[in-house]
């Protein structure tokens, strides 16, 4: 008797077949909006973008031609220093570069870890624009071209000279006084030395301080991780910046809080940061340990920033003496186009995208 069911080759063939998937979207960097690219450009930082960025594509390389793209500079050396070397031993030469890429748009500039010779005036003669000018671990910076450099600079909000040291703190503090009307923020940080300076040489010690009192009275924040100061300073500060709302006191170890000065700087200072404080977290500076003594800056007062922690450890001898040994805890374009290295960089650039086009 014949079967009813149809044959499993009849049945196959009536089957429709699946539909193919739609081919996946593939997005194309280069259809970015222009404005995009060149905030993550400009993560890369100055050398970088010379090195590697530009040399992608044209439009990569107009977009870091332009001015605009140049107003946050960026300039450190990154890696082994000796191929930042390669890349342009003429060191005055690529500074020049970057600042006639400018065309004098600049409002935020960082430089780390470089030698001066009169690179810095070349910076301010063409960009008065300037409102944060950062020079961290930088050497040969005379007190005449700083000064001159302030003299220039009558937008200038913030100024950090964070490991960048200079003679004549009278000078600085004076200019930036006369010149800049609109300054508000100072950092004159350095490496932090576990030192005790005897109390009879506390002025001399203190003259930074002590100019800062006299000639920025505007000042709202303040940094002097490290500083050799003593109460002589801080008082000239507290006498001569009333309108300050932050100070960072870490590593200042010649600074004593006891009484009349702690309860001044609680009831006067909104943020205060304390000589024995973690370094935590800043560049170019160590911590020297991790815990302190609070015995010198029980303050008695509620002031919740005078909150000193666990902190335990003694800085001073049996005897009650200070123990004053230092301990160290802690052009022509294609003069920038020609490195055939410079595209193994551009792995930074391609997380970068990679980012973006995940979210």
């Amino acid at each position: 008797m014949p079967s009813s069911l149809p044959s499993p080759m009849a049945s196959s063939s009536t089957e429709p077949s699946p539909s193919p998937s739609p081919p996946k979207e593939v997005r194309n960097w280069l259809e970015l909006p222009r404005d995009v690219t060149a905030s993550i450009l400009s993560c890369l930082g100055a050398i970088e973008i010379l090195k590697s960025g530009q040399m992608v594509c044209k439009l990569w390389l107009d977009i870091c031609k332009d001015p605009l793209m140049w107003r946050t500079i960026d300039i450190r050396k990154n890696g082994d220093p000796d191929d930042f070397l390669d890349f342009r031993s003429d060191v005055q030469k690529m500074y020049r570069y970057i600042i006639d890429r400018s065309c004098g748009q600049i409002v935020d500039i960082s430089i780390e870890d470089f030698r001066f010779d009169q690179q810095l005036l070349y910076i301010t003669a063409s960009s008065r624009q300037i409102k944060r000018l950062r020079l961290a671990s930088c050497s040969f910076v005379s007190d005449n071209e700083l000064v001159e450099a302030i003299e220039k600079l009558p937008l200038l909000e913030e100024l950090d000279l964070t490991q960048t040291y200079f003679k004549s703190p009278e000078s600085c503090m004076e200019a930036l006084g006369r010149c800049c009307p609109h300054f508000k923020t100072l950092k004159l940080n350095s490496f932090v030395h576990k030192v005790y300076v005897n109390p009879s040489y506390g002025k001399d010690y203190s003259k930074h301080a002590i100019a800062i009192g006299k000639y920025l009275p505007g000042l709202h924040h303040l940094e002097l991780i490290g500083s050799w100061m003593t109460n002589i300073g801080l008082e000239a500060i507290l006498d001569g910046c009333p309108k300050l709302e932050s100070l960072d006191l870490r590593g200042c170890f010649n600074i004593r809080l006891k009484e009349y000065l702690g309860r001044r700087c609680a009831e006067q200072i909104k943020h205060v940061k304390l000589p024995y404080d973690s370094l935590k977290g800043t560049e170019f500076i160590s911590d020297i340990g991790e815990t302190f003594s609070e015995e010198d800056y029980n303050l008695n007062c509620s002031h919740h920033f005078f909150s000193m922690g666990n902190n335990s450890a003694e800085l001073e001898d049996e005897n009650g003496d200070d123990d004053s040994d230092y301990d160290f805890g802690y052009s022509s374009e294609d003069d920038f186009l020609d490195n055939d290295d410079s595209i193994l960089n551009l792995f930074t650039i391609t997380v970068l995208f990679f980012f973006f086009f995940s979210l």
